[in-house]
């Protein structure tokens, strides 16, 4: 056996040898291994960030020796190993695999019957292997490139009737999931990425369920759907609802959807909190449903719902909302939105409706507004959009939907849409849904009118297929029998008639930009969205080798969630959950010391196209106001560091003594804050030290005997002058 140093000059090969060893060199801190039938060689150590795999091109006099290779690429913990197919050519019986050496026995990821150039196979762990066979190596070639990644775990899946946000797919990262209006979450709340080796999920995706009854307080906006919803309900069910309204507010209710089967299934609203309460709504007696919804008389509404044990249907869905007195209640068209100029819908708010895409405005008016300032109401009922039968389509991307969508067609339709772009486009139609009779028909004319070429025609269920066509204009004629159900959609896009990739579409509520004006190999495009939206998704995606997208279209999905209001000075918060999302709360307290200037709880709301926001402004949290202390006073011997009539609360006064005192006590006061303030202690003392009256007394005594001296000596020499007087005359 023949070791890496020995190749550079071993046998008619060693050209071929140096050449397989210099590409070895190219992978970065891993670990190749490749073995032949003649030889094998290992090296280690290299450190290039990626690299090339060749495989080798046996020379015609080396006795056609068949050719059998393992290459191995290992890559840090928590990276994995991208392969890209840069240049393939294989001969009959050659034998490529790519495996995954993670697990007990390794994972097939590709082999031969799919290798192609552009191919993009990636590992599942930090290990890959290449095995190559050939028996006409002169004659095949294989050419590799790789490069290391971050592994992460897959992007969980959304419940039915909820959604799921990632903060990151990467170890350490978390989902977040929640259920929409009507539904509960069964299951965690919270999702972790785990083991940056091989990241997985910690637990199970949640469901999200209906409840049938309950208490919902201190309302502001909801939905009540019935169990099942919205597929069909169970029998012999008895749901209660009560719903309350904030103190001095009242509820409004708007119907979407109400659909029982004839017996003895039932749905009443009643106007109240208990079982007794007046009717506002009985299922028995309305034959239609009211388009201006109903209204609460206060703050309470009993909803009840109950089957029997015999037959079953959609059931029911209700949207309820509260407001205030002098305001009208919020307005609400199904499958649209609307812009409003007051977000508290008080008197004089103007209200403007917009359809999805792919239904149309029918029925009331697309601008109301709130009226009468006595009794507020809108001076017109909302309007309805629906997909309709038929209609005529000029953008360059759009929505077409059966009649009804997504409740049945009616029988005997017979709906003709024409799409038309620009002349120097074609057009591609994403049919995402296709669910028929076996008696209607759906067909496709590749022209502006029925004459024109068949493009597909179809009946029955289909699933997921693409149909392109070779002009500017296309038909697309459906006719329903009286039977069956008939559930479609489209999404189509204008693409270029060069040979690049193809066109991509708008999205709704976003916008797309391109990196090239020709879509071709390696042009990028990206997504944004618009304020209030955010993209759910890859946002970039790009023109691959066989010109593919490599990713499906991204959507703009409306933000479901408020951004961080922030912090407040000299306070802390309390948040309801650990993401903003609609209906959450955040509370501000205000420290010791300071009260709270406005409101100090902000709710997450979603009432107008510009997105979530927040109920109330920041509140601040400023000083107390308190009586201020009066001056404690000075006592003897002492000094005060500054001499005021008053000190605010807080405040802070210092003692300190006269020269030859001590200070007996604290030297600092502090004005506490109260009703009234008052100094924390009393003043302190100065009183004298020992040392100091010893010295005064010793003094004293020296100054006495000076002035005894300076009295003695003059009396002295006084007495001694009379004296010499007396004793001369007394001669």
């Amino acid at each position: 056996m023949r070791t890496g140093a020995d190749l550079v000059n071993w046998g008619p090969q060693a050209k071929y040898r140096n050449r397989a060893l210099y590409i070895c060199t190219h992978f970065p801190r891993s670990t190749l291994r490749f073995h032949f039938v003649v030889f094998s060689v290992s090296l280690t150590n290299f450190t290039s960030p990626g690299g090339y795999i060749e495989t080798p091109q046996q020379a015609r006099s080396w006795y056609n020796t068949d050719v059998d290779c393992t290459y191995t690429v290992t890559v840090y913990m928590g990276y994995g190993v991208e392969i890209q197919v840069m240049n393939v050519s294989l001969a009959e019986g050659d034998v490529v695999r790519f495996e995954d050496l993670a697990g007990r026995e390794p994972s097939v990821l590709a082999n031969e019957s799919i290798l192609l150039k552009g191919l993009v196979v990636r590992s599942w762990s930090n290990q890959i292997s290449i095995h190559f066979r050939s028996r006409q190596p002169q004659s095949s070639s294989l050419l590799l490139r790789y490069q290391a990644f971050v592994l992460s775990c897959n992007f969980p899946d959304r419940p039915a009737y909820g959604d799921v946000s990632v903060t990151s797919l990467h170890a350490g990262g978390e989902a977040y999931f929640y259920c929409f209006n009507g539904y509960q979450l069964q299951g965690p709340s919270t999702l972790t990425c785990r083991n940056a080796t091989t990241p997985y999920w910690s637990g199970k995706v949640p469901r999200c369920l209906v409840a049938c009854g309950g208490m919902v307080k201190n309302v502001t906006l909801g939905r009540i759907v019935s169990p099942g919803f919205p597929g069909n309900y169970s029998n012999n069910l008895t749901c209660h609802w009560v719903l309350e309204a904030p103190e001095g507010q009242r509820l409004h209710v708007h119907f979407e959807k109400v659909a029982l089967a004839e017996d003895d299934d039932r749905f009443l609203i009643k106007n109240g909190n208990h079982i007794d309460s007046p009717i506002l709504y009985d299922s028995y007696e309305v034959e239609y449903l009211p388009n201006e919804g109903i209204v609460s008389s206060a703050r309470h509404l009993f909803v009840e719902f109950t089957t029997d044990g015999f037959g079953t249907n959609t059931g029911v869905a209700i949207r309820y909302e509260a407001f205030a007195a002098g305001h009208c209640y919020e307005p609400f068209v199904k499958y649209g939105n609307f812009t409003t100029t007051d977000s508290t819908y008080a008197v004089g708010t103007v209200v403007e409706f917009t359809c999805d895409p792919g239904y149309t405005l029918e029925q009331g008016s697309v601008i109301i507004e709130c009226m009468d300032p006595s009794n507020p109401q809108w001076n017109e009922t909302e309007p309805a959009c629906r997909a309709v039968c038929s209609g005529e389509i000029t953008d360059s991307a759009g929505v077409v939907l059966s009649p009804n969508w997504p409740e049945a067609y009616d029988k005997g339709q017979d709906c003709i849409w024409g799409i038309h772009v620009e002349e120097d486009k074609r057009i591609m139609l994403d049919i995402q849904v296709l669910h028929m009779g076996k008696n209607d028909m759906l067909t496709f004319y590749d022209g502006d009118d029925l004459t024109a070429k068949i493009l597909g025609q179809y009946s029955g269920s289909r699933p997921r297929f693409k149909l392109y066509t070779s002009m500017a204009d296309v038909t697309i004629q459906f006719q329903s029998d009286p039977t069956f159900i008939f559930d479609k959609m489209f999404l189509f896009a204008e693409v270029p008639r060069n040979d690049t990739c193809p066109e991509l579409p708008e999205i709704s509520n976003g916008w797309k930009t391109t990196s090239h004006p020709d879509l071709v190999h390696g042009t990028v495009v990206t997504y944004q969205c618009y304020p209030g939206f955010e993209v759910v998704g890859t946002e970039m995606l790009m023109c691959q080798w066989d010109l593919t997208w490599s990713g499906d279209l991204p959507s703009c999905e409306r933000v479901l969630s408020c951004p961080d209001p922030g912090t407040v000075e000299h306070s802390r918060r309390v948040m309801s959950g650990p993401r903003l999302i609609v209906g959450s709360t955040v509370q501000y307290i205000c420290n010791k010391g300071y009260s709270l200037s406005g409101n100090s709880l902000l709710s997450c709301y979603h009432r107008d196209s510009t997105g979530p926001k927040w109920s109330e402004k920041l509140p601040k949290c400023i000083p107390d106001s308190y009586e201020p202390c009066r001056n404690p006073g000075t006592p003897p011997y002492t000094i005060q560091s500054s001499e005021k009539h008053v000190y605010q609360a807080g405040e802070t006064v210092r003692f300190s003594c006269m020269s030859g005192y001590e200070l007996q006590g604290e030297p600092v006061l502090r004005c506490v804050p109260g009703h009234p303030s008052k100094w924390s202690l009393p003043p302190p003392l100065c009183k004298g030290s020992l040392c100091v009256l010893q010295l005064a007394s010793a003094d004293f005594s020296m100054e006495g005997a000076s002035v005894a001296v300076s009295i003695f000596i003059p009396v002295a020499v006084i007495i001694i002058i009379i004296m010499s007087i007396y004793f001369y005359f007394s001669r």
